[in-house]
């Protein structure tokens, strides 16, 4: 039978109380952990989000004791009984319990109310839980009793409060911006919400709050912020959700160096509030066009090296087919020197040789540097002896040495060797998985061609601002043209990113021109904006940061679903709600919506 909190009045938290209470009468509450009865005593472990509190009951007469109905309720505690206990705080009688932050006192009870039942639940309420995900997913309200969980969830709103508080002392105005927006279908698709008032039409859920943001410039809010919750409707992965948060900002009168300057302090001040930890400014800096050839991504950890190494005029005139033809086609040759790992096996090879084929690549050619100094290769038949001397030379290949090659368009090579070569460091561990190394990738390019439309993309959205040596280049040969954008890297994993906007109509109007956008479709899409530059627009820039991820980072986190209250699954699914579901009739009929079933 389930009691009241009448009269009762919790003192603190289990692991919050303090060496001034120790001999005074207190109540904690919480859910219990487990319960050992040792005949005339019990050892009740109580639990809430700060930890652990050891309570013991004990039968009979007296203030040390609890009286005999009490010692019944005590009894009959499960695991998950929700209770109240009051008693007098004392030192722990036995050991002390090294593992916990209250093992050196314990609660003795004078008096126990059990404030809710409790089902057994399906899986252990423990640390570092062994129980399947999807089973944890679907009962994630017990999930998240866990202590680990807890504690990751308390870290990230430490962390937003420490992002709060710096940019709040730096002059930034916390704003909120619409979540019911207007479909502006550039980059991954929109979540749709049908409108009752308006049949036919539909809102769309924000991707990020960009051009709100940029109408905030407008308006004279010269440094904005938000923790904003954004949605895309895209395929998931380990470090991605259809609903996740991010830490967004937009600031005007500023150029490329005002933004990371501020955003580097932020980094630092959160690093060092939540981990205790020591960030060396600045950041290191690499322009994208670097990060591709030395490291194959636009993302580098650079925790390690194995850096790419372009070898297509080493091996132009080689009778080798596969480097022949990509050069031929003008494509490069490029490859990685994988130090000391000579003597792999052929299986694992040919293991690298597959993943690499997901990434479009045809293949592999592999040189390995006996520590005889002869050579075992898949290709060096094809080349003079002089040849094969240069190019492991090109490679700074030594004895022991395995040398993978690729060759194929820049993109495909890129693609292949900057994936094998975090797989590789992964799977040699070259790095200290402890360690934070930040990185900001500048001068994206501004376009990219997209065979499937035939036309040049926005590498980031249609209101980059070019570099100003290349705005010329718009008319003359877009593809490169180079951005005024930015991406924080941490540890290979885009942290962050942003640019500077464009504010003068006529640079819009080439941008959209290069788009294949007409004037009435950029009206149509973004007249609002486009409506709110005409009467004045200040130089703007801003970036945002993806707080799911940096949270994930900074505790080491394998997946965001650690650090995500209630995530979703890969389908996009939430196995506890049940959603997304089907809904009733009338509800679809009042929207003016009719469900057509696909033919198979």
């Amino acid at each position: 039978m389930a009691g009241s909190m009448k009269g009762l009045k919790r003192s603190c938290r289990c692991a919050e109380v303090t060496e001034e209470m120790l001999g005074k009468r207190i109540t904690l509450m919480g859910w219990v952990q487990k319960s050992r009865n040792k005949g005339g005593i019990i050892f009740v472990d109580l639990r809430d989000r700060s930890g652990i509190m050891q309570i013991i009951f004990e039968n009979g007469e007296g203030e040390r004791f609890i009286d005999e109905k009490g010692f019944e309720a005590a009894e009959s505690l499960r695991s998950e009984f929700v209770i109240a206990v009051t008693g007098v705080l004392e030192k722990r009688a036995g050991g002390v319990n090294e593992g916990l932050v209250t093992g050196d006192r314990e609660l003795r009870a004078e008096s126990l109310t059990i404030l809710s039942e409790a089902d057994t639940p399906p899986f252990p309420i423990e640390a570092d839980s062994k129980t399947r995900e999807e089973l944890r997913l679907k009962y994630r309200y017990l999930d998240l009793r866990r202590p680990d969980l807890t504690r990751n969830l308390m870290f990230r709103s430490a962390v937003a409060g420490s992002i709060r508080h710096f940019l709040l002392e730096e002059g930034f105005l916390e704003i909120e911006t619409p979540i019911l927006n207007k479909s502006t279908p550039e980059g991954a698709r929109d979540y749709l919400v049908p409108s009752r008032i308006h049949p036919g039409t539909f809102y769309a859920l924000p991707q990020s709050p960009q051009l709100f943001k940029q109408i905030l410039m407008c308006s004279g809010y010269d440094r904005y912020f938000q923790i904003a919750k954004c949605f895309r409707d895209e395929d998931l992965r380990a470090d991605r959700q259809p609903e996740f948060t991010q830490v967004d900002m937009e600031l005007s009168f500023v150029d490329v160096d005002d933004v990371i300057e501020v955003n580097e302090r932020l980094l630092k001040y959160v690093f060092k509030e939540n981990l205790g930890m020591d960030i060396q400014l600045p950041m290191q800096r690499i322009t994208w066009q670097e990060a591709m050839d030395r490291y194959g991504s636009d993302k580098p950890d650079v925790r390690f090296g194995m850096e790419l190494k372009d070898v297509s005029k080493t091996v132009k005139d080689s009778e080798f087919a596969v480097f022949k033809n990509a050069l031929e086609a003008g494509g490069s040759v490029r490859g990685i020197n994988v130090k000391g790992q000579a003597g792999m096996p052929r299986k694992k090879i040919d293991h690298y040789t597959e993943f690499v084929k997901d990434y479009g690549a045809k293949g592999l050619a592999y040189l390995a540097v006996q520590e005889d100094g002869s050579i075992k290769s898949s290709f060096t038949k094809f080349l003079t002896e002089e040849q094969t001397a240069a190019l492991v030379a090109a490679m700074e290949g030594e004895k022991g040495d395995l040398l993978f090659f690729a060759a194929d368009k820049n993109k495909v090579v890129w693609d292949a060797l900057g994936n094998l070569r975090v797989k590789l460091g992964a799977d040699l561990e070259l790095y200290d998985k402890n360690e934070f190394r930040f990185l900001w990738v500048t001068e994206f390019p501004l376009l990219e061609w997209d065979d499937e439309e035939n036309r040049y993309v926005a590498v980031h959205h249609p209101f980059t601002m070019p570099m100003d040596e290349d705005i010329a280049l718009l008319d003359s040969d877009p593809g490169k043209v180079r951005a005024k954008a930015y991406d924080c890297v941490l540890n290979g994993v885009e942290l962050g990113g942003g640019s500077v906007r464009i504010h003068q109509g006529d640079i819009q109007e080439k941008m959209f021109d290069q788009l294949g956008i007409s004037r009435e479709d950029a009206h149509e899409k973004f007249g609002f904006l486009l409506d709110a530059f005409r009467y004045g627009v200040p130089p703007h820039a801003g970036l945002a940061f993806g707080f799911d991820r940096m949270v994930m980072l900074m505790l080491g986190c394998d997946n965001i679903r650690e650090v995500i209250a209630f995530p979703k699954v890969k389908d996009a699914s939430c196995l506890m709600s049940e959603a997304p579901s089907v809904v009733e009739p009338s509800q679809l009929e009042e929207l003016g919506i009719a469900i057509v079933k696909s033919e198979e």
